[in-house]
């Protein structure tokens, strides 16, 4: 059915039609916009300037922030009094930390230092906070698990809290990449050394992120067992040559569970 519209023009009924161009469904939804956008109109006029003008709004929230009461005082105040402690973190593994992370704000304790003391964690309870075994966190990071790693004894026993070096380096891979080694221990390559692939620094072990260690760069490499012409028994051969065209091995293969696909590892 067309709509219709009567409009009164000179005193006569017109009757206006719909033009055939124009859908019915397009001149509803002009009739919804219309309603809102007059709807928002009405709205925003009828709000109190404060929520209108930017400027008032801005005003308002330092007067708000400024009203708060100062807890932090940052860490170059704290390197004021404790200049060595600040000296041993600068170069140290927590050097990217503020102290107020650990020993919590310091604004009073900088007003009055004699009476007002930060808290000093020095129980197990704390460190783990960052440093237990978290998947989700970066390759490299110092994890361990809370229960089994030197039980009983508090953390300040042998770590340096504002250098955290370990006494000795970690001794095996596993200590930092656990979930590489689980991985490894349920696949063909269980038995090999992670040395067989991987040449690592011994500064590796003491600067992680910054001293990496070396991985297969050609084709050849994983032919060394899996070619055809290899000598090595029970694994599977493929031609270096033709297999995956032109691709490293691990590019395609997941290296710690080899018979997994790579795009399988990314579903």
């Amino acid at each position: 059915m067309r709509n219709v519209r009567w409009l009164s023009e000179r005193g006569a009924l017109r009757l206006w039609r719909r033009p055939a161009w124009l859908p019915d469904a397009a001149l509803r939804l002009s009739i919804v916009l219309f309603v809102l956008i007059g709807g928002f109109v009405m709205v925003r006029r009828a709000l109190p300037v404060a929520m209108k003008d930017r400027e008032v709004q801005v005003t308002a929230a330092m007067e708000r922030e400024q009203a708060r009461e100062v807890t932090y005082a940052g860490a170059s105040a704290c390197g004021d009094c404790h200049e060595d402690k600040a000296l041993l973190k600068k170069d140290g593994y927590h050097r990217n930390l503020s102290c107020e992370t650990c020993h919590g704000p310091a604004a009073a304790h900088i007003a009055n230092p004699t009476e007002i003391k930060p808290p000093a964690p020095r129980d197990r309870q704390f460190c783990p906070t960052c440093h237990a075994y978290d998947l989700s966190r970066p390759m490299g990071f110092p994890q361990i698990n809370p229960i089994t790693h030197n039980p009983v004894k508090p953390c300040i026993a042998c770590h340096e809290a504002h250098d955290p070096k370990p006494p000795s380096v970690p001794g095996e891979c596993r200590a930092c990449h656990g979930e590489i080694a689980r991985t490894k221990e349920i696949s063909p390559h269980a038995l090999l050394e992670c040395t067989t692939c991987h040449t690592v620094p011994e500064a590796h072990k003491v600067t992680p992120h910054s001293i990496l260690p070396t991985k297969p760069t050609t084709r050849d490499f994983c032919g060394g067992c899996h070619g055809t012409e290899s000598k090595a028994v029970g694994v599977p051969k493929v031609d270096v040559k033709t297999h995956g065209e032109k691709y490293l091995c691990w590019q395609c293969h997941y290296p710690h569970m080899p018979e997994l696909h790579r795009r399988e590892v990314q579903r």
